[in-house]
């Protein structure tokens, strides 16, 4: 069923000031999730403070390419989804562990990291980024670790004299 005009101009506008805000984008395809399913993942998203809007893909290339990103956009298959956000690495995560949950039915396509258009392989090696809050507790270990270890040894030569 074709969309009307005044919608099509509401999507537009949704995602050209959406993208503006946004630290990165992710391209999704969705063909066949159930309508529970996706309820499910835009809840998530929207907990996370991510936006997931569908669009149809002549009105998405016309917002992207407007935007002034570096590169060439991907080739978009299938249904598309727009998710993006501030946190620059919450988008990719986030859609990534769905898509891990719900092999086939969703994957990403791309998106667009730091300004310019990523392919699907470094969006899905971007989403495998820990979190600002694991890397900085891996941070914390690494800097505690060998202080842990002269204490231990000190310890030690203490015990045998």
């Amino acid at each position: 069923m074709p969309i009307s005009r005044q919608k099509k101009e509401e999507i537009y506008s949704k995602l050209d000031k959406g993208l503006k805000d946004s630290s990165s984008v992710v391209f999704v395809n969705f063909h066949g999730l159930l309508v529970s399913d996706l309820t499910v993942l835009r809840k998530i998203m929207r907990d996370a403070g991510i936006t997931y809007v569908v669009a149809k893909k002549t009105i998405a290339a016309k917002v992207l390419n407007e935007q002034g990103y570096k590169g060439e956009l991907p080739e978009l298959k299938g249904e598309l989804a727009i998710v993006y956000g501030k946190d620059q690495l919450a988008p990719a995560r986030e859609v990534s562990d769905f898509e891990k949950k719900f092999k086939g039915k969703i994957s990403i396509l791309g998106g667009v990291f730091e300004s310019e258009f990523k392919d699907a392989a470094a969006m899905k090696a971007i989403a495998n980024i820990p979190s600002r809050e694991v890397l900085l507790s891996q941070i914390a270990y690494l800097l505690k670790s060998p202080i842990q270890r002269l204490a231990i040894a000190v310890s030690e030569v203490g015990k045998k004299k």
